[in-house]
């Protein structure tokens, strides 16, 4: 007997990348069945390997990493027959799948001197260059600040040393208006509570340090701008009780001065909200907008709003109850032209893998609407900050351990009258192609940027490209 061309095990490693996820192709072939006794028939798809005569509307989907099938014995005659009809088929499709890629590893991170871990996407100069973090890794081993340029090579702009300028970078980056980067690190500084960094070029400054008193520590987010040129931002702890704060940054009145933090709110005992890991927003009146991850009336998140005053006072407008309005956000909220906010939930909603949902002014009150379900699991949604297209109108973001491989995935939600419509871009398979998004994506010329905290060929994260 002539030995097959294949394995069951070969084809469980191989199918995934002979046909694009948006082809269903269903082809019988011969193959070698994992305990040698004979080739069987069976039919490979987009989904799997199934027996011949398998009815494949009630046949689970199998895992690619095991495989487990009732087969029936075929003569070698026949498995000699489907070969040929096999190679043939393939043929047919190699010349789509080329064509059907639209995700692809734009930078692997080694670990060493380019940075690991990424936890945030990026911010976009005017020549379409990636502006970021990486958590880890560097020269000194306390992440690093970087560029992407239009080619996809990095440039690391600057390598933390772990000490007073700071360790672990977090959040994303923003510009001001003459191209400084500014940022923040979760550990570091002078009182090694966090810092909030200015870079200039290939120089770091730092423009606080938490940890004194009741200022706040561990940020994780990044920061915003008003139009005075103060910056506001989050604390994850910190603050009069623990639970974290909201700060603002005052810019010095003279060059080479000192920039003045005040603390606008700190969450209490945990109703009015605890430990923000998103950032802040603002409204065409300078409200501040933005979630907690833990507190309020059921413990499992809010959403405020912060008016200014003195003091500035905050109104909560969501407490989520892990029912269909999702559970513990880890994301901001970001606005569209019109004035409504969008954020993401991690958990909860109808299809357990948390909610994008969105508040809309009515007559000077919020309302909250889950427009979305992301399917999932336990805390698989969106970590980070949805992206909204305001040429489309398109919603786009990441979750970071949910999908066909438990990886994450890369998703679109697009407006249809009154709901939205999913389309997941892509699976993660946690593997050389990226494994935990914990980031927003970025639009830059048509194609979504992000990035994932494990994967690739060194398991230190991966920069990626989808085109949607």
């Amino acid at each position: 007997m002539p030995p097959p061309l294949f394995s069951v095990q070969d084809f469980a490693t191989m199918h995934n990348s002979l046909f694009p996820i948006n082809i269903i192709v269903i082809i019988a072939l011969p193959i070698l069945d994992t305990d040698g006794r004979g080739i069987r028939s069976y039919l490979l798809t987009r989904s799997g390997l199934f027996p011949e005569r398998a009815d494949l509307r009630s046949t689970p989907i199998p895992d690619s990493k095991g495989l487990s099938m009732v087969t029936k014995p075929e003569s070698v005659a026949a498995a000699t027959k489907l070969l040929f009809a096999f190679a043939l088929a393939l043929v047919l499709i190699a010349s789509p799948c080329a064509q059907a890629e639209t995700f692809k590893v734009v930078h692997d991170f080694t670990g060493g001197r380019d940075g690991a871990n990424p936890v945030n996407g990026f911010v976009v100069d005017a020549a379409g260059n990636l502006y970021g973090t990486a958590s880890s890794g560097g020269l000194y081993g306390n992440g690093v600040a970087l560029k992407i340029n239009t080619q996809h090579v990095e440039t690391v702009l600057y390598a933390f040393k772990g000490g007073q300028d700071g360790s672990g970078p977090q959040g994303f980056l923003i510009f001001d208006t003459a191209g400084s980067l500014y940022g923040t690190t979760t550990a570091g500084g002078a009182y090694g509570a966090g810092t909030v960094f200015k870079i200039v070029g290939t120089t770091e400054s730092v423009l606080y340090s938490f940890g004194r008193q009741n200022d706040g520590a561990s940020p994780v987010a990044g920061l915003a701008f008003d139009t005075a040129g103060n910056l506001y931002g989050t604390t994850s702890a910190g603050g009069s009780s623990g639970n974290g704060t909201v700060f603002e940054l005052s810019p010095p009145s003279q060059t080479g001065g000192n920039w003045t933090e005040s603390v606008l709110y700190s969450f209490g005992t945990g109703a009015d909200g605890a430990t923000p890991v998103g950032g802040v927003s603002f409204d065409a009146s300078g409200n501040l907008y933005g979630t907690t991850s833990a507190g309020g009336a059921y413990t499992l998140g809010t959403v405020f709003q912060l008016t200014p005053g003195a003091p500035w006072t905050e109104n909560k407008l969501h407490d989520f109850q892990n029912a269909d309005d999702g559970a513990v956000p880890y994301a901001g909220l970001i606005a569209d032209q019109s004035g409504n906010f969008y954020g993401a939930a991690t958990e909860g909603g109808k299809n357990g893998g948390g909610t994008i949902f969105e508040l809309t002014p009515a007559n000077g009150s919020w309302n909250f609407t889950a427009i979305y379900s992301v399917p999932g699991w336990g805390i698989s949604g969106s970590f980070r900050n949805v992206v909204f297209d305001p040429s489309s109108g398109n919603l786009y973001g990441t979750t970071h351990c949910d999908g066909e491989y438990n990886s994450g995935t890369v998703y679109k939600l697009t407006p249809s009258g009154r709901s939205w419509d999913y389309n997941l871009l892509y699976n993660f398979k946690g593997d050389h192609d990226g494994l935990y998004s914990f980031s927003n994506l970025v639009l830059n010329q048509g194609k979504l940027y992000g990035t994932t905290k494990y994967g690739g060929t060194k398991g230190n994260g991966v920069i990626f490209e989808v085109t949607p």
